[in-house]
């Protein structure tokens, strides 16, 4: 959802880095591409990897509070649906092709994307919280399948980081990566592939993925 069907990803990017100052020390930004798109434990451990800031017991949960606080704030500001979505949207909804969002960001903060972006186009929303391995784990994309009625290889997932991509391609989904480099078997788009979409290249791109 973030970073593939709103622009939000360089709010998470600049409250990583906020994170990872109040550490002690700024990521790289080659580490911060490593911490892009996985839980918030998992990304936590990078950045304390990184600061070399020891984590105590509680330190988990009062920073993963510290940074819903913060992502609220800036979610606050504004973001925006990114490029060909509202189009991919309106196209698969006519069509009558389900869709679900399958979203490491927990309930707390992907509920007010979900409604930003609109959730009437949605038959299902899996968030972080809600399974037990969030991505790379296929346990997602397997619960947003089940959850539409439909067998994880009849399903496309859409994603922009490493880690979802490996998890779709776990879970067998049929994959398409809004990436510059995107995994084995996974087919590389670009947001204005999504733009000029027809039914006929959803198709197309099935067969390929």
């Amino acid at each position: 959802m973030d970073g593939t069907l709103i622009n939000t990803e360089p709010l998470w990017e600049q409250a990583t880095f906020e994170l990872s100052e109040l550490l002690g020390k700024r990521l790289s930004p080659g580490e911060r591409r490593k911490a892009e798109g996985v839980s918030f434990p998992a990304a936590l451990q990078i950045i304390s990897n990184w600061t070399g800031y020891v984590l105590q017991p509680g330190d988990t949960e009062r920073l993963k509070q510290w940074m819903q606080d913060r992502m609220q704030q800036l979610l606050s500001q504004g973001f925006e649906l990114n490029p060909g979505i509202p189009h991919m949207l309106e196209m698969l909804k006519s069509a009558g092709i389900p869709m679900a969002v399958a979203t490491n960001t927990e309930r707390v903060l992907a509920q007010t994307c979900i409604d930003f972006i609109g959730g009437d186009y949605f038959q299902a929303t899996v968030t972080g919280d809600e399974v037990a391995n969030p991505k790379p784990a296929p346990d997602m994309y397997l619960e947003a399948a089940r959850l539409v009625s439909a067998e994880p290889w009849h399903c496309i997932a859409i994603e922009d980081s490493q880690a979802g991509m490996r998890a779709a391609i776990r879970a067998g989904t049929q994959v398409l990566g809004l990436a510059d480099t995107v995994p084995r078997p996974a087919t590389k788009i670009t947001f204005s592939d999504l733009q000029e979409a027809s039914l006929h290249d959803v198709a197309a791109w099935y067969a390929l993925a």
